[in-house]
């Protein structure tokens, strides 16, 4: 046997079944980290209430979830809950697994970048009359998703390479197609060479389009700060409100 054999990798680059795990890698990896900025989220306004129950509540679930390795919570939705009388499906198992897994590390990037937008324009658009809730719709979040871009962005790439331990409980993603398919023809390196491939170039796209939404962010940034396009600002205020 050969060390390296280009048909078969040419073979397994195009193969289905690998394509079609490819594509259940990209679908879930967006799926599960918009559910989990959601989730995330909202455990990140539950933090930010001045009550002890609810920072008890916020300090509790980001050190549950991110003290738990994946693998182990996969495990347990799949696996244990059965016991328990709640049935999940392997869909189910993972996306409710990696969303769960991903939300703490969300909420703590939403809680910062919520944190960093200075206190007094919240003082400001009270003392002008506007609601808490349009405060925060207006004002607060659209500075502070501008703040949270960048870590956001990493979390994709880590939520992507995450993708690869619903394979433990059965689900078919892209390392899962590719390690069925080395068991059939027994060619482990020019298969995981694929999906090394593969990873490599949904990071590169990925690494693409966050540039370039960080570089309108910072343009953005800048023209607020020499306060030069004031109608344009406006303009996006009144957008979100």
């Amino acid at each position: 046997m050969t060390v390296w054999d280009w048909q078969v990798f040419f073979h397994n680059l195009v193969h289905p079944a690998i394509l079609q795990g490819l594509w259940t890698t990209v679908w879930l990896t967006f799926s599960t980290l918009f559910l989990a900025i959601v989730l995330g989220t909202l455990v990140a306004l539950v933090g930010r209430i001045d009550h002890l129950l609810a920072r008890g509540f916020y300090q509790g679930y980001v050190a549950f979830f991110r003290a738990t390795p994946l693998l182990v919570q996969l495990v347990f939705l799949y696996s244990a809950l059965p016991q328990m009388g709640i049935s999940l499906s392997v869909l189910e198992a993972a996306v409710i697994g990696l969303m769960l897994s991903e939300s703490p590390y969300v909420a703590e990037i939403v809680r910062s970048s919520l944190s960093a937008v200075p206190g007094a324009q919240w003082e400001a658009a009270r003392a002008i009359g506007m609601r808490p809730a349009a405060i925060m719709r207006a004002i607060i979040f659209p500075q502070a998703f501008r703040i949270a871009i960048p870590p956001l962005g990493n979390e994709f790439v880590r939520q992507l390479k995450n993708t690869s331990l619903v394979s433990i409980i059965s689900m078919t993603e892209l390392f899962r197609a590719t390690d069925s398919l080395t068991q059939t023809n027994f060619r482990v390196l020019e298969g995981l060479a694929v999906a090394t491939l593969y990873y490599l170039a949904l990071m590169i796209i990925w690494t693409w389009l966050q540039n370039g939404l960080e570089r309108r962010n910072s343009r953005w940034f800048a023209e607020a700060a020499q306060g030069a396009p004031k109608a344009t600002a406006i303009k996006g205020v009144a957008r979100h409100a």
